[in-house]
Protein backbone atom coordinates (compact mmCIF):
# COMPACT_ATOMS: atom_id res chain seq x y z
CA UNK A 1 0.00 0.00 0.00
CA UNK A 2 1.72 3.12 -1.27
CA UNK A 3 0.26 6.55 -0.49
CA UNK A 4 1.79 9.38 -2.50
CA UNK A 5 1.60 13.08 -1.72
CA UNK A 6 0.84 16.07 -3.97
CA UNK A 7 0.23 14.06 -7.16
CA UNK A 8 -0.97 15.66 -10.38
CA UNK A 9 -4.26 14.23 -11.60
CA UNK A 10 -3.54 15.28 -15.19
CA UNK A 11 -3.04 11.66 -16.39
CA UNK A 12 -6.13 10.49 -14.54
CA UNK A 13 -8.93 12.60 -16.05
CA UNK A 14 -10.00 12.62 -19.70
CA UNK A 15 -10.56 16.40 -19.72
CA UNK A 16 -6.80 16.76 -19.23
CA UNK A 17 -7.13 19.22 -16.34
CA UNK A 18 -3.98 19.68 -14.25
CA UNK A 19 -5.04 19.67 -10.59
CA UNK A 20 -3.33 18.00 -7.66
CA UNK A 21 -4.42 15.38 -5.16
CA UNK A 22 -3.19 16.02 -1.61
CA UNK A 23 -2.72 12.25 -1.27
CA UNK A 24 -3.07 9.53 -3.89
CA UNK A 25 -3.21 5.73 -3.74
CA UNK A 26 -4.16 2.80 -5.94
CA UNK A 27 -6.26 -0.16 -4.76
CA UNK A 28 -6.02 -3.40 -6.75
CA UNK A 29 -7.98 -5.63 -4.33
CA UNK A 30 -10.93 -5.30 -1.97
CA UNK A 31 -8.50 -5.79 0.91
CA UNK A 32 -6.48 -2.77 -0.22
CA UNK A 33 -9.69 -0.73 -0.47
CA UNK A 34 -10.43 -1.57 3.18
CA UNK A 35 -6.89 -0.72 4.25
CA UNK A 36 -7.01 2.64 2.51
CA UNK A 37 -10.45 3.44 3.91
CA UNK A 38 -9.01 2.85 7.39
CA UNK A 39 -5.95 4.92 6.54
CA UNK A 40 -8.10 7.85 5.42
CA UNK A 41 -9.91 7.72 8.77
CA UNK A 42 -6.61 7.62 10.65
CA UNK A 43 -5.37 10.63 8.68
CA UNK A 44 -8.73 12.38 9.21
CA UNK A 45 -8.99 12.94 5.46
CA UNK A 46 -11.98 12.90 3.14
CA UNK A 47 -11.84 10.19 0.50
CA UNK A 48 -12.43 10.62 -3.20
CA UNK A 49 -12.92 7.55 -5.42
CA UNK A 50 -11.45 7.73 -8.91
CA UNK A 51 -12.22 5.30 -11.73
CA UNK A 52 -11.33 6.14 -15.31
CA UNK A 53 -11.73 9.89 -14.77
CA UNK A 54 -14.00 10.11 -17.81
CA UNK A 55 -16.97 11.75 -16.13
CA UNK A 56 -15.40 14.40 -13.91
CA UNK A 57 -14.42 18.04 -14.28
CA UNK A 58 -11.66 19.14 -11.91
CA UNK A 59 -12.13 22.77 -10.90
CA UNK A 60 -9.74 22.74 -7.92
CA UNK A 61 -7.02 20.78 -6.18
CA UNK A 62 -8.46 17.80 -4.26
CA UNK A 63 -7.68 18.13 -0.56
CA UNK A 64 -8.36 14.47 0.12
CA UNK A 65 -7.01 10.98 -0.29
CA UNK A 66 -7.77 10.18 -3.92
CA UNK A 67 -8.25 6.43 -4.24
CA UNK A 68 -7.95 5.05 -7.76
CA UNK A 69 -9.74 1.73 -8.15
CA UNK A 70 -7.83 -0.78 -10.26
CA UNK A 71 -9.52 -4.02 -9.22
CA UNK A 72 -9.36 -6.37 -12.21
CA UNK A 73 -11.01 -9.64 -13.17
CA UNK A 74 -13.50 -11.21 -15.58
CA UNK A 75 -15.04 -14.35 -14.09
CA UNK A 76 -17.91 -16.57 -15.21
CA UNK A 77 -19.98 -17.09 -12.03
CA UNK A 78 -23.18 -18.55 -13.47
CA UNK A 79 -24.48 -20.10 -16.68
CA UNK A 80 -27.68 -21.47 -18.16
CA UNK A 81 -28.76 -22.50 -21.65
CA UNK A 82 -29.71 -18.91 -22.41
CA UNK A 83 -27.37 -16.63 -20.51
CA UNK A 84 -24.25 -16.19 -18.39
CA UNK A 85 -23.41 -14.25 -15.26
CA UNK A 86 -20.09 -12.47 -15.54
CA UNK A 87 -18.41 -10.87 -12.51
CA UNK A 88 -16.11 -8.00 -13.48
CA UNK A 89 -13.63 -5.99 -11.41
CA UNK A 90 -14.58 -2.34 -10.97
CA UNK A 91 -11.20 -1.22 -12.30
CA UNK A 92 -11.54 -2.94 -15.66
CA UNK A 93 -11.68 -0.62 -18.67
CA UNK A 94 -15.28 -0.57 -19.91
CA UNK A 95 -14.50 -0.91 -23.62
CA UNK A 96 -12.05 -3.75 -22.95
CA UNK A 97 -14.85 -5.51 -21.06
CA UNK A 98 -17.22 -5.06 -24.02
CA UNK A 99 -14.60 -6.46 -26.42
CA UNK A 100 -14.08 -9.45 -24.13
CA UNK A 101 -17.83 -10.13 -24.18
CA UNK A 102 -17.91 -9.99 -27.98
CA UNK A 103 -14.95 -12.37 -28.23
CA UNK A 104 -16.87 -14.84 -26.07
CA UNK A 105 -20.13 -14.21 -27.97
CA UNK A 106 -21.88 -12.83 -24.88
CA UNK A 107 -24.54 -10.41 -26.10
CA UNK A 108 -26.03 -7.35 -24.44
CA UNK A 109 -23.34 -4.69 -24.20
CA UNK A 110 -22.25 -4.37 -27.85
CA UNK A 111 -24.23 -1.12 -28.28
CA UNK A 112 -22.15 0.35 -25.45
CA UNK A 113 -18.83 -0.06 -27.25
CA UNK A 114 -16.15 2.64 -26.96
CA UNK A 115 -17.71 4.38 -23.96
CA UNK A 116 -14.81 5.70 -21.85
CA UNK A 117 -14.42 4.87 -18.18
CA UNK A 118 -14.35 1.84 -15.94
CA UNK A 119 -16.79 -0.95 -15.17
CA UNK A 120 -17.26 0.28 -11.60
CA UNK A 121 -18.57 3.64 -12.79
CA UNK A 122 -21.08 2.14 -15.23
CA UNK A 123 -23.91 1.43 -12.75
CA UNK A 124 -23.38 4.71 -10.90
CA UNK A 125 -24.23 6.58 -14.08
CA UNK A 126 -26.47 3.90 -15.61
CA UNK A 127 -24.48 4.51 -18.78
CA UNK A 128 -26.32 4.15 -22.04
CA UNK A 129 -25.99 4.64 -25.77
CA UNK A 130 -27.71 3.69 -29.02
CA UNK A 131 -30.84 2.28 -27.44
CA UNK A 132 -29.28 0.33 -24.54
CA UNK A 133 -28.69 1.12 -20.86
CA UNK A 134 -26.71 -0.73 -18.21
CA UNK A 135 -29.84 -1.58 -16.23
CA UNK A 136 -30.90 -3.95 -19.04
CA UNK A 137 -27.91 -6.26 -18.50
CA UNK A 138 -27.16 -5.54 -14.83
CA UNK A 139 -27.64 -8.32 -12.27
CA UNK A 140 -26.03 -7.02 -9.08
CA UNK A 141 -22.93 -5.31 -7.71
CA UNK A 142 -20.70 -5.57 -4.67
CA UNK A 143 -19.64 -2.50 -2.73
CA UNK A 144 -17.84 -1.69 0.52
CA UNK A 145 -19.58 0.56 3.03
CA UNK A 146 -17.13 3.36 3.80
CA UNK A 147 -18.36 3.62 7.39
CA UNK A 148 -18.55 -0.04 8.44
CA UNK A 149 -16.10 -1.55 5.90
CA UNK A 150 -18.63 -4.31 5.31
CA UNK A 151 -19.33 -5.70 1.85
CA UNK A 152 -22.87 -5.25 0.60
CA UNK A 153 -24.65 -6.58 -2.49
CA UNK A 154 -27.02 -4.32 -4.44
CA UNK A 155 -29.72 -5.67 -6.74
CA UNK A 156 -30.98 -3.78 -9.76
CA UNK A 157 -33.99 -2.55 -7.80
CA UNK A 158 -31.79 -1.31 -4.95
CA UNK A 159 -29.66 0.67 -7.41
CA UNK A 160 -32.76 2.69 -8.39
CA UNK A 161 -31.64 3.18 -11.98
CA UNK A 162 -32.95 6.14 -13.96
CA UNK A 163 -31.81 8.11 -16.99
CA UNK A 164 -28.08 8.51 -16.24
CA UNK A 165 -29.00 8.12 -12.58
CA UNK A 166 -28.69 5.69 -9.70
CA UNK A 167 -28.97 5.70 -5.93
CA UNK A 168 -25.19 6.19 -5.79
CA UNK A 169 -25.57 9.71 -7.18
CA UNK A 170 -28.20 10.67 -4.61
CA UNK A 171 -29.11 9.01 -1.29
CA UNK A 172 -25.94 6.87 -1.20
CA UNK A 173 -23.56 9.40 -2.75
CA UNK A 174 -20.04 8.96 -1.31
CA UNK A 175 -21.22 6.12 0.94
CA UNK A 176 -19.99 3.02 -0.91
CA UNK A 177 -16.98 1.90 -2.94
CA UNK A 178 -18.02 -0.39 -5.80
CA UNK A 179 -15.60 -3.31 -6.16
CA UNK A 180 -17.31 -5.69 -8.61
CA UNK A 181 -20.25 -5.65 -11.01
CA UNK A 182 -22.11 -8.75 -12.19
CA UNK A 183 -23.79 -8.69 -15.61
CA UNK A 184 -26.35 -11.09 -17.07
CA UNK A 185 -25.47 -11.52 -20.75
CA UNK A 186 -27.18 -13.54 -23.44
CA UNK A 187 -25.66 -16.59 -25.15
CA UNK A 188 -28.14 -16.11 -27.99
CA UNK A 189 -27.86 -12.74 -29.71
CA UNK A 190 -30.74 -10.31 -29.28
CA UNK A 191 -29.61 -7.68 -31.75
CA UNK A 192 -30.68 -4.11 -31.04
CA UNK A 193 -30.25 -2.23 -34.31
CA UNK A 194 -33.24 0.07 -33.98
CA UNK A 195 -31.17 3.22 -33.53
CA UNK A 196 -31.20 5.14 -36.82
CA UNK A 197 -27.46 5.68 -37.13
CA UNK A 198 -26.78 1.98 -36.55
CA UNK A 199 -29.33 0.94 -39.19
CA UNK A 200 -27.80 3.38 -41.65
CA UNK A 201 -24.24 2.23 -41.00
CA UNK A 202 -25.19 -1.44 -41.38
CA UNK A 203 -27.08 -0.69 -44.59
CA UNK A 204 -24.07 1.14 -46.03
CA UNK A 205 -22.01 -1.96 -45.35
CA UNK A 206 -24.63 -4.24 -46.89
CA UNK A 207 -25.16 -6.12 -43.62
CA UNK A 208 -28.68 -7.49 -43.33
CA UNK A 209 -28.25 -10.03 -40.53
CA UNK A 210 -25.78 -8.39 -38.14
CA UNK A 211 -23.85 -10.17 -35.42
CA UNK A 212 -23.00 -8.54 -32.10
CA UNK A 213 -19.57 -7.75 -33.55
CA UNK A 214 -21.24 -6.02 -36.51
CA UNK A 215 -23.24 -3.88 -34.07
CA UNK A 216 -20.13 -3.09 -32.06
CA UNK A 217 -18.15 -2.18 -35.18
CA UNK A 218 -20.98 0.10 -36.33
CA UNK A 219 -21.18 1.84 -32.94
CA UNK A 220 -17.40 2.33 -32.86
CA UNK A 221 -17.46 3.82 -36.35
CA UNK A 222 -20.31 6.18 -35.42
CA UNK A 223 -18.71 7.30 -32.17
CA UNK A 224 -15.34 7.91 -33.80
CA UNK A 225 -16.96 9.99 -36.52
CA UNK A 226 -18.82 12.18 -34.03
CA UNK A 227 -16.81 12.29 -30.83
CA UNK A 228 -13.24 13.47 -30.23
CA UNK A 229 -10.72 11.00 -28.82
CA UNK A 230 -9.83 12.04 -25.21
CA UNK A 231 -6.27 10.89 -25.89
CA UNK A 232 -6.01 13.66 -28.48
CA UNK A 233 -8.42 16.37 -27.27
CA UNK A 234 -9.50 16.63 -23.64
CA UNK A 235 -13.20 15.91 -23.14
CA UNK A 236 -15.63 13.84 -21.09
CA UNK A 237 -17.96 12.80 -23.88
CA UNK A 238 -21.54 14.02 -23.58
CA UNK A 239 -21.51 16.92 -21.13
CA UNK A 240 -25.28 17.31 -20.74
CA UNK A 241 -28.20 14.92 -20.40
CA UNK A 242 -30.91 14.92 -23.06
CA UNK A 243 -33.87 16.72 -21.46
CA UNK A 244 -37.42 15.39 -21.41
CA UNK A 245 -40.33 17.83 -21.63
CA UNK A 246 -44.09 17.42 -21.46
CA UNK A 247 -46.04 16.82 -24.65
CA UNK A 248 -47.61 20.26 -24.24
CA UNK A 249 -44.22 21.96 -23.88
CA UNK A 250 -42.90 20.08 -26.89
CA UNK A 251 -45.81 21.18 -29.05
CA UNK A 252 -45.23 24.77 -27.97
CA UNK A 253 -41.54 24.54 -28.95
CA UNK A 254 -42.46 22.84 -32.22
CA UNK A 255 -44.82 25.67 -33.14
CA UNK A 256 -41.84 28.03 -33.08
CA UNK A 257 -39.16 25.57 -34.21
CA UNK A 258 -40.85 23.09 -36.60
CA UNK A 259 -37.67 21.05 -37.10
CA UNK A 260 -37.17 20.24 -33.41
CA UNK A 261 -36.52 16.48 -33.05
CA UNK A 262 -38.44 14.64 -30.35
CA UNK A 263 -38.56 11.08 -29.12
CA UNK A 264 -41.47 9.90 -26.93
CA UNK A 265 -40.64 8.18 -23.66
CA UNK A 266 -42.53 7.27 -20.51
CA UNK A 267 -42.13 10.79 -19.10
CA UNK A 268 -42.94 12.87 -22.18
CA UNK A 269 -40.80 13.85 -25.16
CA UNK A 270 -37.01 13.66 -25.13
CA UNK A 271 -35.23 16.39 -27.07
CA UNK A 272 -31.54 15.94 -28.04
CA UNK A 273 -29.44 18.37 -26.00
CA UNK A 274 -27.04 18.62 -28.96
CA UNK A 275 -29.81 20.11 -31.12
CA UNK A 276 -30.72 22.66 -28.45
CA UNK A 277 -27.09 23.71 -27.98
CA UNK A 278 -26.53 24.04 -31.72
CA UNK A 279 -29.69 26.11 -32.16
CA UNK A 280 -28.48 28.37 -29.36
CA UNK A 281 -25.38 29.08 -31.45
CA UNK A 282 -22.66 27.24 -29.54
CA UNK A 283 -21.55 24.56 -32.00
CA UNK A 284 -17.85 24.89 -32.88
CA UNK A 285 -17.28 27.96 -30.69
CA UNK A 286 -13.80 28.28 -29.24
CA UNK A 287 -12.70 30.44 -26.33
CA UNK A 288 -8.93 30.30 -25.91
CA UNK A 289 -8.00 26.82 -24.75
CA UNK A 290 -11.56 25.52 -24.41
CA UNK A 291 -14.65 25.28 -26.59
CA UNK A 292 -17.59 23.34 -28.00
CA UNK A 293 -16.84 20.55 -30.44
CA UNK A 294 -17.30 21.44 -34.09
CA UNK A 295 -19.17 18.24 -34.98
CA UNK A 296 -20.91 17.32 -31.71
CA UNK A 297 -22.07 20.33 -29.67
CA UNK A 298 -22.90 18.07 -26.74
CA UNK A 299 -19.15 17.75 -26.13
CA UNK A 300 -17.15 20.49 -24.39
CA UNK A 301 -13.42 20.26 -25.02
CA UNK A 302 -10.08 21.28 -23.61
CA UNK A 303 -7.65 21.96 -26.44
CA UNK A 304 -4.78 21.93 -23.93
CA UNK A 305 -4.00 24.13 -20.97
CA UNK A 306 -7.65 24.85 -20.25
CA UNK A 307 -8.89 25.15 -16.68
CA UNK A 308 -11.84 23.36 -15.13
CA UNK A 309 -13.36 26.63 -13.93
CA UNK A 310 -13.33 27.93 -17.52
CA UNK A 311 -15.20 24.84 -18.74
CA UNK A 312 -17.66 25.08 -15.85
CA UNK A 313 -18.34 28.74 -16.69
CA UNK A 314 -18.82 27.86 -20.37
CA UNK A 315 -21.32 25.13 -19.44
CA UNK A 316 -23.28 27.63 -17.35
CA UNK A 317 -23.45 30.08 -20.27
CA UNK A 318 -24.73 27.30 -22.51
CA UNK A 319 -27.36 26.34 -19.93
CA UNK A 320 -28.49 29.96 -19.59
CA UNK A 321 -28.80 30.51 -23.34
CA UNK A 322 -30.74 27.28 -23.90
CA UNK A 323 -33.06 28.13 -21.04
CA UNK A 324 -33.61 31.63 -22.41
CA UNK A 325 -34.33 30.38 -25.94
CA UNK A 326 -36.33 27.22 -25.23
CA UNK A 327 -37.28 27.44 -21.51
CA UNK A 328 -35.50 24.13 -20.98
CA UNK A 329 -32.94 23.50 -18.24
CA UNK A 330 -29.98 21.34 -19.27
CA UNK A 331 -28.47 19.16 -16.56
CA UNK A 332 -24.81 18.08 -16.72
CA UNK A 333 -23.83 14.43 -16.92
CA UNK A 334 -20.34 15.38 -15.78
CA UNK A 335 -19.58 15.66 -12.07
CA UNK A 336 -17.93 18.93 -10.98
CA UNK A 337 -15.20 18.70 -8.36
Amino acid sequence: MNIQENISLLPFNTFGIDKNARFFAIAKTTEEVNQLLLKAKEMDLPLFILGGGSNILLTRNIEALVLKIEIKGFDLVGESDKDVLVKVGAGENWHDFVMHCIQNNYAGVENLSLIPGTVGASPMQNIGAYGVEIKEVFDHLEAIDRNTLKLRTFSSEECEFGYRESVFKHELKDRFVITHVVFRLSKTSHINAEYGAIRQTLAEKGIQSPTIKDISDAVIEIRRSKLPDPAIIGNAGSFFKNPTVSVLSFEKIKSEFPNVPGFPNEDGIKIPAAWLIEQAGWKGKRFGNIGVHQFQPLVLINYGGGDGIEIKDLSKKIQDSVQEKFHIILHPEVNFL
